[in-house]
């Protein structure tokens, strides 16, 4: 079970999430591309991880679905902490720019993610991928469609 299965209906998303931080868990794609929930606020998320040589692509370069993961889950999130208990959410688009390679070896990264706008039925959220000097590595932008959550 999850942490945000187990608090379905009882939690709002804030909550959902600083009790998955709080028990020291995260979602099984983190564990495989090592990042971690660092900073949670009201519409803001920050993700932070270590690209690692898994995450290499066939050129010797860190792929770029690296970044875009990082850079989903900081909208999402960011969008899950103004949800109620009562709500869920999904991505419909999300546009991501490269700005500049990341490297595997130990270098640190962040994504940044901030609610712009959310309504009943969207919310868009941007975010942005620093490396540990602040220097921008990739960009986003995202659609998400927010929905009731069943019975």
């Amino acid at each position: 079970m999850n942490v945000i299965e187990e608090a379905a209906g009882s939690l709002s998303g804030i909550e959902q999430l600083r009790a998955l931080k709080a028990a020291g868990r995260r979602p099984p794609i983190a564990d495989t591309l090592d990042f971690d929930l660092a900073e949670i606020e009201k519409g803001r998320v920050v993700f932070a991880g270590v690209p690692g040589v898994n995450a290499l692509n066939p050129i010797g370069s860190i792929h770029g679905g690296y970044a875009a993961t990082l850079l989903d889950s900081a909208c999402g999130c960011a969008a899950h902490t103004m949800l109620s208990a009562t709500q869920g959410y999904t991505t419909l688009e999300l546009k991501v720019s490269y700005h500049r390679a990341l490297k595997a070896g130990g270098e640190p990264v962040r994504a940044e993610g901030v609610v712009l706008s959310i309504g009943r039925r969207t919310a868009f959220v941007e975010a942005k991928l620093v490396d540990a000097q602040g220097k921008l590595c990739a960009s986003a932008t995202s659609t998400l469609l927010v929905f009731d959550l069943p019975g």
